[in-house]
């Protein structure tokens, strides 16, 4: 039986402050009851029950934990009663539901400190919350998010970084920082190896946890990318080659459809990659991401980008390869080897926009940096259009997009950079490689679908659903079901203010 989509489970309407972020606690929800945990603007977490319609407790109640707003909330997994709260004070606290938050502020002491990180734990007589407190990097924490495990966080913030830290053992496992500006969300492979951010820059970047390094960036966006997601149903590893992607309606199709008998298998398949017994595979990671461009975009992750220094199993691609390289400074164009060394090989590019690499180990930070504003400039193709009325003008102010930063303004941006974290002591670093440094991924499909900021996605195994500020949740369909995506003249499945 279906639902009645006109009839919520629970409804409520609050007054003075307004609901953030929430999170389900699956592992205790049943058919007569779920633990869902709301976080709001002015620091409170409320914990309610939609099924039962139950207020059961309220947290940080009188705001002696933090005043700021709560910008992320989750179940701690595995558990039935932790749960970890972010706020845009740059501090997070673990809460158990059964201890109560007492009546006046918690007093501190220091239990572990690292670079741009401390965790405290609560001093007093008895146990209350929080056990414990993060502080971590500069400015808010935008959001976080555990490996599928359990065992890993992976946080974003506005400095601009994506830390990630064993939970248990409080230790930093390795960083990131984004090309610029803040990092605004966060995601993990299903299998746990992959780690994707979006943010201010625009792009989506896909950080490796084994290697702590980045192995590729994505730009379609024209503005703030607000959620990146893996799809679990798409995770593809298949042990024969399949065909090559020529782009048109029909193999998108099959390139988009995939069932739950996969995604099943997924992890145990992904597991035989890197057997020396198991026969050559083919790997595909499926992410997707939305921004306040209202654009969806859909990318894949293929094995030409995740095993650059092995043998291609097949050649699958958006795009053209490109194995152009620059020239070394000086040189007329022609390339030339000196003797003795080798020019090593131009990075594997799948899904990716056609630019040059710096293949010369000898070059200059000048042909470097040069490559860079090259790579902006062409940016600035797909920017957003201008704006003529100035309403839009001064609604979209803070959206800067790559292909609107003048020089005056890209000045002002780097002065009030430098005043945090300066970029220039880590652009072209392994915490923040120069764009030609890694491959630039383009999205398999890139679709505007609403009129207002696009804030949620979730993959679903026969749907995709988003949301955006206007206050409209979509659910789409499948292309290899129902064909939405592919469509641009079909309307969504359903639409609900």
């Amino acid at each position: 039986m279906a639902a009645d989509l006109s009839k919520p489970i629970d409804k409520r309407i609050y007054k003075g402050t307004q609901p953030t972020c929430h999170d389900f606690n699956h592992l205790t929800a049943t058919a007569e009851s779920v633990s869902l945990l709301v976080g709001f603007s002015a620091g409170q977490v409320q914990l309610i029950d939609p099924i039962k319609k139950e207020t059961s407790k309220l947290f940080n109640e009188e705001r002696l934990i933090d005043k700021s707003r709560v910008t992320c909330v989750k179940w701690v997994p595995g558990s039935e009663s932790l749960f970890l709260v972010a706020h845009a004070s740059g501090s997070m606290y673990l809460y158990n539901v059964e201890h109560t938050c007492g009546t006046t502020a918690p007093h501190y002491q220091l239990l572990k400190q690292g670079e741009s990180f401390a965790v405290h734990t609560c001093k007093s007589k008895s146990t209350r919350n929080p056990l414990l407190k993060w502080t971590v990097g500069e400015g808010a924490l935008n959001e976080f998010a555990f490996s599928p495990d359990g065992k890993f966080l992976a946080c974003v913030s506005q400095d601009g970084f994506l830390r990630v830290f064993n939970f248990d053992s409080v230790e930093l496992h390795g960083t990131m920082r984004s090309y610029f500006g803040g990092l605004l969300c966060v995601c993990w492979s299903p299998d746990g190896k992959y780690i994707v951010t979006g943010g201010e820059d625009d792009l989506v970047t896909v950080w490796a946890f084994g290697d702590c390094r980045v192995i590729a960036r994505g730009h379609g966006h024209k503005s703030w990318v607000s959620v990146v997601a893996f799809d679990p149903y798409t995770t593809s590893v298949e042990e024969s080659d399949p065909m090559e992607f020529s782009g048109s309606d029909e193999d998108f199709q099959d390139l988009l459809h995939f069932g739950r008998d996969r995604a099943n298998s997924t992890q145990s398949r992904l597991s035989k990659r890197n057997s020396a017994e198991s026969r050559p595979v083919s790997v595909t990671y499926r992410f997707g991401s939305v921004g306040q461009d209202t654009q969806l975009c859909l990318w894949d992750l293929t094995e030409d980008i995740l095993f650059p220094h092995q043998p291609l199993s097949r050649a699958r691609t958006h795009t053209n390869v490109m194995n152009a390289t620059s020239p070394p400074a000086g040189s007329t164009g022609n390339s030339v080897t000196t003797p003795g060394s080798s020019a090593p090989p131009p990075l594997p590019r799948s899904n990716s926009l056609p630019h040059s690499t710096v293949s010369s180990a000898g070059s200059k930070s000048s042909v470097a940096d040069g490559a860079v504003a090259s790579g902006v400039s062409k940016f600035a193709t797909l920017s957003l259009h201008d704006r003529k009325d100035r309403h839009h003008e001064k609604d979209h102010k803070r959206n800067h997009s790559m292909g609107h930063i003048s020089s005056k303004s890209s000045d002002k941006l780097n002065l009030v950079t430098k005043t945090k974290t300066d970029p220039a002591k880590t652009l072209g670093t392994p915490l923040c490689p120069r764009m030609e440094d890694v491959p630039l991924l383009e999205p398999l499909i890139c679709k505007k679908i609403a009129h207002e900021r696009l804030t949620v996605l979730i993959f679903l195994e026969d749907c995709l659903v988003t949301a955006c500020q206007e206050g409209f949740i979509c659910t789409w369909g499948r292309p290899g079901k129902v064909g939405l995506l592919s469509s641009p003249t079909r309307p969504a499945l359903r639409v609900e203010p």
